[in-house]
């Protein structure tokens, strides 16, 4: 695996207002100044977490899909997050995995966050992703599925990378900052959360506290409360090592999960 550069967008995000934020990424993106592999955004990052998906669905072929290819061709990378996606009839809280070329892939948020009754108004994906970037093997996944740890199980070293994109309150940043790095090291995998910062609509606060986190569970990158446009790179042979070292993996209880894709680059 070659070292891949990633860029992740902590931000605050105005409640409902699809031209405002993609505006206002837009702005902060601009300020890269150095060549990136993958931009990883927040869940929901042109709404905020809403239940009013019935004003804020877009198609598959709608504004944020047009801008993400765009951001994605400007940077000559590919870019993720999620946001509200209406198809079928039914509205889903969808990652996209948008590559510069305008060909993608998604992942349907599969935990459904009950406290906030989003199981009332968006539809549960059943397929984990597993996707491909300069050989690194990357599952990416959304906000309340950190909580589940069968669910993302390496299993066989399914993957090298595990991303939560994430719109996740200071009232519970204990456990995001507990959880990620137990991920890491029991799945020996680089671990990144990218969560937005601010008030919502709701008036819940959002501390951000997105952060890095290496196989062996050293941090790499952490930041609380400010908006942060960061770039920084996770090392290929760092997985390998930490593997070899420590081959906890190989011990591990086989199961599978049937509904799960793997995909090659497109």
């Amino acid at each position: 695996m070659e070292n891949l550069k990633i860029t992740l967008f902590q931000g605050y995000l105005f409640w409902e207002n699809i031209d405002k934020n993609l505006q206002n990424i837009s702005l902060r993106l601009n300020g890269i100044r150095e060549k990136t592999d993958l931009i990883i955004l927040p869940e929901m990052f042109n709404t905020g977490f809403t239940m009013n998906a019935e004003k804020l669905a877009e198609p598959m072929n709608g504004k944020t899909m047009i801008w993400m290819h765009k951001m994605a061709t400007q940077f000559e990378c590919v870019v993720t997050g999620s946001l509200i996606i209406k198809a079928d009839g039914k509205f889903y809280n969808r990652l996209i995995w948008m590559r510069p070329d305008g060909k993608y892939h998604y992942y349907d948020k599969r935990h459904l966050f009950t406290l906030a009754k989003e199981h009332l108004t968006y539809t549960a994906g059943t397929e984990k992703l597993i996707v491909e970037l300069k050989g690194w093997k990357i599952c990416p996944v959304i906000c309340y599925d950190l909580r589940f740890p069968v669910w993302l199980r390496n299993v066989n070293e399914t993957y090298d990378l595990l991303i939560i994109v994430a719109n996740w309150p200071e009232r519970r940043a204990l456990h995001w900052r507990t959880l990620i790095p137990a991920r890491a090291i029991e799945n020996e995998a680089y671990v990144i959360g990218v969560n937005r910062v601010g008030h919502d609509g709701n008036e819940i606060y959002h501390s951000g506290d997105s952060t890095c986190i290496s196989p062996n569970g050293t941090v790499i990158y952490y930041k609380r409360d400010e908006e942060d446009v960061y770039t920084f790179s996770i090392i290929g042979d760092e997985v390998a090592k930490t593997r070899r070292a420590l081959p906890f993996l190989k011990d591990a209880d086989i199961f599978e999960i049937k509904n799960k894709v793997s995909v090659p680059p497109l």
